[in-house]
Parts: C-alpha cells; sequence; structure tokens
C-alpha cells in the first residue's frame, strides 16, 4: 500500500489535470477547424476589427497538429510562448506528481499577482504591437 499524497503532490497533479483538460479542448479546437474550416470566431475582432492577444490560436493548433513550429511561431507568438512555458511548468509538476522534488520560485516570484500582472502588460503590448 503506498503512502498518502501530501498536499504539494495532490496540487501538482490538479494542475496536471487542468492542463490536460485545457489542451484536450485546444486539441478539439484546432482538429476541428483543420477538418472542418469552423472555428471560434473572435469576439474582440468582431467588435473592433483588430486582434487580440489570441487571434491565432487555432490556426497555431492546426500547425502544431502538423508540427510545424515555425508556422505556429508565426501564427502567435504570444501564445506560443505562454504554451511553451506552461509546458515547462508540466514538467515540473510531472516530476512532482510522481513523487520527485518539487521546483519552488522564490517567494516574490511564485506570487500569481507577479504572473498574472506580468502577463497582462506582455499581452497588451502585443496586441499593440500587432495590430499597428
Amino acid at each position: 500500500m503506498s503512502a498518502p499524497a501530501t498536499p504539494a503532490i495532490t496540487q501538482a497533479r490538479r494542475r496536471l489535470k487542468s492542463l490536460g483538460t485545457l489542451g484536450l479542448v485546444g486539441l478539439g479546437l484546432s482538429a476541428t477547424y483543420q477538418f472542418t474550416g469552423i472555428g471560434l470566431p473572435c469576439p474582440w475582432r468582431a467588435l473592433t476589427g483588430t486582434l487580440c492577444p489570441f487571434c491565432g490560436s487555432t490556426t497555431m493548433g492546426v500547425h502544431l497538429l502538423h508540427l510545424d513550429l515555425a508556422g505556429a511561431w508565426a501564427a502567435n507568438p504570444f501564445t506560443f510562448s505562454v504554451g511553451a512555458g506552461v509546458g515547462v511548468a508540466a514538467l515540473f509538476w510531472l516530476v512532482e506528481a510522481a513523487g520527485g522534488p518539487g521546483v519552488r520560485l522564490p517567494r516574490w516570484l511564485a506570487d500569481q499577482r507577479v504572473w498574472m500582472s506580468a502577463l497582462g502588460v506582455i499581452a497588451l503590448t502585443f496586441t499593440v504591437y500587432r495590430n499597428l
């Protein structure tokens, strides 16, 4: 009989489960677009005529289905970079969920407000730049 999971292992497993769900949704949207040409319209683009930070993400997903990293980057560098960062985090969570050592960021960097603020500023900068 195995020992009960620690809170850190449980949290890593929850994060992996959430990430897996998000990945399946993205895979489903990209595959649907690939095979039917039907995608989700962007409400921001419909209202303003400009591209939001996520415009091109479905196309990026289609490129990833074909293992075309250059095409995926060209479709949406912001989402591609965020996905790569989340992929690295997923590897750490996978090691921790399997009982390995957990990687801990410095306290100031582990604060979600720091990450969300940085992502917000980067997304806004990217949006302005891509619409110039």
